[in-house]
């Protein structure tokens, strides 16, 4: 199923997508978003800057920069927060937009060993506590856009 950019959450940028997450930063051809349900400390989500579907529509030049972008951000998290691993999730059954959920996993943390829950609504921070994660990403992630 294909969305239309119209009705994207991440094209036109609506209350929706800002009632889940918190805009850290433009990176080379997405943008980076900190979740503000924090069940997994640190999650975060990266979504290409156009309306595609799928990695497979993108140019390889495309595909390698947003995969660097990914990566920049997992780099960022695994400095910041320590987690033991990070898992990758790029659903797109509902909302046909590329984007990768970021989910870090702490052993003995919920869902070690098992596929992170999409929102399970269980932790959320103060302005404060989410102000200090998203500079703290910001900074990490200024220095791969240098």
């Amino acid at each position: 199923m294909y969305s239309d950019p119209k009705d994207c959450l991440y094209c036109t940028n609506n209350d929706t997508l800002h009632n889940l997450m918190i805009e850290i930063l433009p990176l080379k051809v997405s943008r980076a978003f900190l979740f503000k349900e924090q069940t997994y400390k640190g999650r975060c989500l990266v979504a290409y800057n156009g309306h595609v579907n799928d990695l497979n529509e993108l140019t390889p030049e495309q595909r390698a920069l947003f995969i660097e972008d990914v990566a920049a951000v997992t780099r960022a998290m695994q400095k910041l927060f320590n987690p033991e691993k990070i898992n990758y999730g790029a659903y797109s059954d509902k909302l046909s937009h590329l984007h990768f959920h970021l989910a870090p996993k702490y052993v003995d943390g919920p869902d070690y060993g098992g596929t992170f829950r999409m929102n399970p609504g269980e932790v959320y921070l103060t302005d404060a506590e989410y102000a200090a994660m998203v500079d703290a990403l910001r900074k990490e992630l200024e220095a791969y856009m240098a």
